[in-house]
């Protein structure tokens, strides 16, 4: 939950810089203008220190990057930045991916004042990132409590709060490849034919052709295929092997055996390793 005194930061004074970023957006200002812009951002909008929590004076690998956030005197996020009417692009974030692979900084933004994109990098050959939120600072309504919620993984007392953590997991929860692991599973699986069988009056769908339409017919075949899908699947196996290895109360093995018993559906089998 957002502290009272930030939400009433955020709502003062971002509508104060969209008219200063518009102005500048028309101008077409050049870059250093423009991080002089973002430096007051995080001030007044993100809550930093502009002389001892902001630095351009980070060096890395005898590079210096645009600009480092400090935060008990550890670097929480490395700034990639660019004039106000540059399109952020591949290559930009590339440039930031570089300097937190030789720095060891987990966090990056992306931002030409007006764009904001928050990377959370995954330390992987190749090094890679998780775009866990963008937003454009001139077009956002403030007043939007989700919008705020965005906001607020920037600023310094979400970094207090480890929000940007909570909202980090919140993306690998909800997005569609977990979603669609989760739909494809044998448990959910077994509960639509249990479902299925009740509105046909008893008609009874195997796993295997149920499976067969929602991966052919109803979810987008790049939710199913491809690394982040290969992932989510593994997530959703351990988790319920977990749940398998948990003994279970006589009480529940009951319950489980009756239902069984009373929907004529076999429980759960392992219908991704029968499907190959």
């Amino acid at each position: 939950m957002i502290p009272k005194r930030v939400d009433e930061r955020l709502i003062k004074s971002v509508p104060r810089f969209q008219q200063v970023l518009k102005t500048a957006k028309d101008r077409d200002v050049n870059e250093t203008d423009t991080l002089s812009i973002i430096k007051d951002i995080f001030a007044e909008i993100f809550g930093y220190d502009k002389y001892m929590d902001l630095t351009s004076e980070y060096s890395v690998r005898g590079t210096f990057c645009d600009l480092a956030i400090k935060f008990d005197n550890k670097i929480e996020f490395l700034v990639e930045a660019k004039a106000i009417g540059i399109d952020l692009k591949d290559s930009h974030l590339r440039q930031a991916l570089d300097y937190c692979a030789n720095s060891g900084v987990q966090w990056a933004i992306l931002t030409n004042g007006a764009s904001w994109c928050i990377y959370k990098i995954k330390f992987e050959q190749p090094i890679g990132a998780d775009l866990i939120c963008s937003f454009n600072l001139i077009d956002l309504d403030v007043k939007n409590e989700e919008i705020r919620e965005k906001l607020y993984i920037v600023c310094k007392e979400g970094l207090a709060k480890d929000a940007r953590e909570e909202f980090h997991e919140k993306f690998l929860t909800i997005n569609r490849f977990l979603l669609g692991a989760l739909i494809c599973s044998d448990e959910i699986i077994f509960h639509i034919r249990r479902e299925l069988r009740k509105i046909s009056g008893g008609v009874l769908a195997s796993s295997e052709e149920i499976l067969k339409v929602l991966s052919g017919e109803v979810l987008k075949r790049d939710v199913l295929e491809g690394d982040e899908a290969i992932k989510a699947l593994s997530r959703i196996k351990k988790y319920y092997s977990k749940i398998a290895k948990r003994t279970k109360e006589p009480d529940d093995e009951n319950n489980i055996e009756k239902e069984t018993e009373d929907s004529s559906i076999p429980a759960p089998q392992d219908t991704q390793e029968t499907k190959k």
